[in-house]
């Protein structure tokens, strides 16, 4: 059974919106930290977003005023709120929990017109 669960991917034209989520399966989710990462075709796999267990937010330069990361720990959730897209964000996103080095599958995002 995966641990950690994205959704929310797709198609999108530049300059729209996707909100992804991640579902963190864990019966304690509140403590942990979250981490978006992305990988673009024939790149290495980077650091979008980060969230603490205290709501503490930092941003890759690229997306920062673009893209918003939140948490519901009632929900078990983390989201990442993406406007302005742009085809560089084109990419598999990833959730990651650095205390259990768990992964999810990915959720493609893609960005074109």
């Amino acid at each position: 059974q995966e641990q950690l669960v994205e959704s929310g991917g797709g198609l999108v034209q530049p300059g729209g919106s996707l909100r992804l989520s991640c579902q963190y399966f864990r019966t304690v989710f509140r403590i942990y930290t979250i981490a978006w990462y992305r990988q673009a075709p024939g790149k290495q796999r980077e650091l979008v977003a980060t969230i603490t267990s205290t709501g503490t937010t930092n941003y890759t330069d690229s997306v920062k005023g673009r893209f918003t990361i939140s948490r519901e720990n009632w929900a078990n959730a983390v989201y990442l709120q993406m406007n302005s897209l742009q085809p560089e964000d084109t990419a598999v996103y990833y959730c990651f929990a650095p205390l259990t080095q768990d992964w999810g599958p990915g959720t493609q995002v893609t960005v074109s017109s």
